[in-house]
């Protein structure tokens, strides 16, 4: 999995392709969980480029929900591609999470 990071002042944005699983969790934990602060709360996770998803996958967005809320802030999950909104839904995790469609997206 590859994930990037896009650090503005007033949005932070982590994008992640590929596959996000057990082996990836802890480099995601590394890289994703230090970014949410008091100062900073709220952050957008673009997940329109991972082709799959697995439970540890899951539980690492759900403690870093939880981590976000800690802080007065949230997980805004953007653009979940079918693998991941599937499994959000059959989980019933998905309404935990905002999710936004940007217009790339919806068309």
């Amino acid at each position: 999995m590859i994930i990037s990071t896009s650090l503005d002042p007033d949005r932070r944005v982590v994008r992640l392709v590929g596959r996000f699983d057990a082996h990836e969790s802890a480099t995601f934990r590394d890289t994703v969980h230090p970014l949410i602060t008091p100062q900073t709360p709220v952050l957008s996770v673009d997940l329109a480029q991972v082709a799959f998803v697995d439970s540890t996958a899951l539980s690492e967005l759900v403690r870093l929900q939880k981590a976000a809320q800690k802080a007065g802030g949230e997980v805004v999950l953007v653009d979940p591609s079918d693998p991941v909104r599937v499994i959000l839904e059959i989980t019933e995790l998905a309404p935990l999470f905002t999710t936004e469609r940007t217009a790339a997206e919806s068309r």
